[in-house]
């Protein structure tokens, strides 16, 4: 069975949203993912839960999130839509700089997957505690390894020969070796903000799904589809924000 995966930060309500939804919004329905993960979820405004019952393609779809922990619990989380079966759900607190992940257990064509959803620590230069994080998801993975195959989608801030990334490579294939697309953003007047950051998504659109499968169900992953709108030059309502997202599309062989 084939069914597709997208991934996307909505950068919680900043950088024009009222204008920044709809795109978002037509290009959900362009992609039609049969999961959907979102990272940064503006809690108060319940962006993902906006986005399911306004995009036609995910009309029916189950929601699960998780807020991030303390202070910023009010303020964002990472979200999960499928329009599969879930039959378990759980969440992990990194307990650094109050950084949080979930799991879903999805049945896709009678076998069970899990799918992950994370957004891990933004910095430029040091990968520490990047790294750190990614030792401590690895290690709740392996306490859920009861499942034909894990999906890890979200950003990960981190280019594939950073040492967080290289570990997460050593257990998941990235479905995306080089970066999506970035450029830098404008406002309403056209001009550019954060012009010293452009590899600022290169580091986070390499990060969509990463795939790890056991035996003996077979799972192959491939980017088959990926899109991004400009953000910089006129005023115009493309010119709002990061709407860039990836799709995957993931073939589930039995036995």
């Amino acid at each position: 069975m084939q069914f597709r995966v997208a991934t996307l930060n909505l950068e919680q309500d900043h950088k024009r949203w009222d204008a920044r939804r709809d795109l978002i919004q037509a290009e959900i329905d362009r992609l039609k993912p049969d999961i959907m993960a979102f990272n940064e979820v503006c809690i108060p405004r319940q962006s993902a839960r906006g986005l399911r019952d306004a995009a036609p393609a995910l009309t029916g779809y189950k929601l699960v999130q998780q807020t991030r922990v303390n202070g910023l619990s009010k303020v964002e989380g990472e979200a999960l839509l499928t329009r599969f079966e879930i039959v378990e759900t759980g969440n992990f607190d990194y307990q650094t700089k109050d950084i949080v992940a979930l799991v879903a257990r999805v049945l896709v064509g009678g076998a069970a997957l899990d799918f992950y959803v994370t957004h891990l620590f933004m910095s430029r230069g040091d990968d520490s505690l990047r790294l750190f994080q990614v030792q401590q998801l690895l290690g709740w993975i392996d306490t859920r390894d009861d499942v034909a195959a894990s999906i890890v989608c979200g950003d990960f801030n981190a280019t594939l020969d950073a040492p967080s990334a290289a570990l997460m490579a050593t257990r998941f294939r990235p479905t995306q070796t080089q970066p999506t697309a970035f450029t830098p953003l404008a406002d309403r007047e056209g001009l550019v903000s954060h012009p010293d950051r452009q590899r600022m998504d290169r580091a986070s659109t390499i990060s969509g799904s990463r795939v790890r499968s056991r035996s003996p169900t077979a799972v192959s992953a491939s980017t088959d589809r990926a899109h991004e709108t400009p953000h910089c030059g006129p005023p115009t309502t493309s010119a709002c924000g990061p709407i860039w997202s990836c799709a995957v599309s993931v073939q589930v062989c039995p036995p």
